[in-house]
């Protein structure tokens, strides 16, 4: 320790965000004894282990680097009821563009895990440089942060100006990361030890934990003069100096002083109550109940029949609930039991964060271009709900445009719906209200005469009856609990479906009734990208994605994209149809464009969406509806603006 004894630093209240939510699906595995559950973030791997008893508010610890070296203060705290995560964001050294890739991985286990909005911060050795200059971004959301030997300025390690070690491997490396010429990194000044304000005006309490004989992250030129500049600062800020010490090893043997310093900044008040979780189908007195959210329309016999004779084409179509490995493959292999002779093609059509809109925009090229359909699950209740924040009509139009669609090209389809849930529905449930998303989608159910499988109502039936918790049904994402539910439902379905024997007679087509809205998007398509005549200032190639803020999804990284980044810049496409849209990458630096129809007047569509800061987030936004069916030309351009903003489109869609 300095002067043998601890530095006095403030305590300051912290307040969680107490959401009863758990990680995803993905990978499972076990990590010094705790279910570690694995997952991706915008192609990032990603990691959280689970604690056996979860505390209330679901604190959580996120080590930015090193995961699992000297491991003893995550897994005292698990013991406490802390999750642990991580985040792979190696060889960025806190640059800007890692600092995007972890506002993304924030707002993921945030929003949809139920985590706390404000965090404990562990970074060790470089970690730090991720640690501090992420905390220094959000100050508001860091509860605090514990370093050990950490880099708080990238010209002591890893240029080595001072007294440390170089590593003229890792430099090139961060200067790639960050941009850099060498110039410019030395003439940097938002390193940690520059860039303290932000933290001390939000009084973070930070504590380093040092060899002071550190030859590699020198102690005085990195801990010690962010203390000195802290402290001047009014920050509070404690460091345990180990005499004699170089950078390893790390941490204490004896965690007690840094799990104290957690606990009186994130403090532990109880934790979650938990309840046995019953096998979905195993309890004969649960099935009557069940079958209530299993709701049979009709007797799947077009696609039952197609099955028997031997081939079938099931379609799963959705968001992230559906891209993952969660109820998916479980469905998949529960058809392929129930027809061991039957040779299956199975299309996952999911993509994460988008909607019913985009869903039916999509629909031809991601799904009926691979043949007719047999069998359709579709998802986006969830989407519709939290990511898209549908009013009901949006709903209907995107939902209904999918049944419709399909149904028009193949009328023997067999659709079942399945509505997952978010905490939020499950609020409404809870009070008897039938959430805004789910309850449109029923209706296009209703009308089509398509099975549907309510998730939702099953999950909040089974909470109030004190058989499953929303944490053991695993959140946003379920767990394999969860999707083990979900999967059974749809096996219920077809266990009613199949008490009606398969006749010899030939199988009708359904019947299309009247749309529920005229308007829904049962044409639905992409204009193919070369129709379009594209003015100066626009392109059709593919965004320099590491030079730009904000993380890209890997399903989109090599994809050529119409964009602009120039005000004013014009593009005209000539299209037939009634509606006009574009499904777009909206990024950080996502603008306005402004829509002209047939050398009419031009009117603004913000592109932005509300998870835009850290992600060119896939959203479909309409530009023009309620038009004559007939054709049209429809004159693009990027809106003047304060700021550099630009547009990147994947697709431009009609119906």
């Amino acid at each position: 320790m300095i002067g043998g004894v601890m530095v006095a630093y403030l305590l300051v209240s912290c307040f969680f965000f107490a959401m009863d939510q758990s990680a995803t699906g993905g990978t499972v595995s076990k990590w010094n004894g705790f279910e570690k559950r694995d997952f991706l973030v915008n192609g990032r791997k990603a990691f959280v282990v689970v604690p056996e008893k979860v505390a209330l508010g679901r604190p959580w610890i996120w080590r930015t680097e090193f995961f699992g070296h000297e491991p003893q203060a995550d897994i005292a705290l698990i013991k406490k009821g802390f999750h642990a995560a991580y985040l792979d964001v190696q060889d960025l050294y806190g640059a800007p563009k890692a600092l995007d890739a972890m506002d993304a991985f924030y707002d993921q286990v945030t929003q949809e895990r139920g985590f706390s909005k404000k965090v404990v911060l562990e970074g060790f050795s470089r970690g730090g440089l991720f640690t501090l200059n992420w905390a220094a971004r959000h100050p508001d959301r860091v509860a605090c942060i514990y370093n050990d030997a950490p880099v708080c300025d990238f010209k002591s390690w890893p240029l080595g100006q001072g007294a440390g070690k170089a590593s003229p491997g890792d430099w090139q490396k961060c200067l790639k990361a960050y941009g850099f010429t060498q110039k410019q990194a030395l003439d940097y000044a938002k390193n940690p030890v520059d860039n303290l304000k932000p933290m001390a005006d939000a009084k973070i309490p930070i504590l380093h934990v040092c060899g002071d004989a550190d030859e590699v992250v020198p102690f005085g030129e990195n801990t010690m003069l962010m203390y000195r500049r802290y402290r001047q600062m009014e920050g509070p800020m404690e460091v345990i100096a180990k005499p004699g010490v170089k950078h390893h090893p790390h941490s204490l043997k004896d965690p007690k002083p840094i799990v104290d310093f957690i606990l009186k900044h994130a403090p532990v008040t109880g934790v979650e109550e938990s309840a046995p979780v019953k096998p979905a189908r195993a309890e004969k007195d649960d099935r009557k109940e069940m079958l209530a959210n299993a709701h049979l329309r009709g007797s799947l016999i077009p696609s039952r029949r197609k099955f028997d004779e031997g081939t079938g084409h099931v379609v799963f179509m959705g968001g992230s609930i559906t891209e993952m490995d969660g109820y998916r493959p479980i469905v998949m292999e529960q058809l392929k039991k129930r027809y061991p002779k039957t040779q299956f093609t199975f299309t996952n059509a999911g993509i994460s964060s988008t909607c019913s809109t985009t869903g039916a925009f999509r629909l031809e090229e991601d799904v009926l271009a691979k043949g007719p359909v047999d069998l359709l699950l579709v998802e986006f209740a969830v989407n519709d709900d939290q990511d898209a924040h549908h009013a009901k009509r949006e709903c209907i139009l995107g939902m209904e445009g999918v049944v419709r669609h399909v149904r028009q090209h193949n009328p023997k389809a067999d659709i079942v719906m399945v509505h997952f849930v978010n905490e939020s529905m499950l609020e409404k449930l809870a009070k008897g209200e039938e959430p805004l998303s789910s309850g449109a989608h029923e209706e296009v159910a209703k009308r089509y005469g398509i099975s549907s499988v309510h998730v939702a109502r099953e999950l909040s039936r089974r909470i109030l009856g004190k058989t499953m918790t929303w944490n053991e049904y695993g959140g946003v994402h379920p767990g394999k609990a969860g999707n083990q539910m979900a999967a059974d439902l749809v096996g219920e379905v077809f266990d009613q479906a199949e008490k009606t024997q398969l006749g010899k007679q030939l199988v009708a087509p359904y019947p299309l009734p009247e749309a529920l809205d005229s308007g829904s998007y049962s044409k639905g398509r992409f204009l193919l990208n070369k129709s379009i005549t594209l003015g100066e200032g626009w392109e059709l190639s593919t965004p320099n994605w590491p030079q730009l803020k904000g993380e890209c999804r890997g399903r989109f990284k090599n994809l050529e994209l119409l964009w602009s980044d120039t005000p004013g810049a014009v593009m005209t496409a000539p299209f037939s149809g009634e509606t006009l849209g574009a499904y777009v990458l909206a990024g950080p630096d996502a603008g306005t464009v402004e829509v002209s129809i047939d050398a009419g007047p031009f009117n603004p569509v913000l592109l932005k969406h509300a998870y835009s800061g850290g992600l060119h987030y896939p959203r479909t936004v309409i530009l023009a509806s309620g038009l004559a069916d007939g054709k049209h030309t429809a004159r693009i351009r990027l809106a003047k603006s304060e700021s550099k903003t630009a547009a990147r489109i994947v697709r431009l869609a009609v119906d």
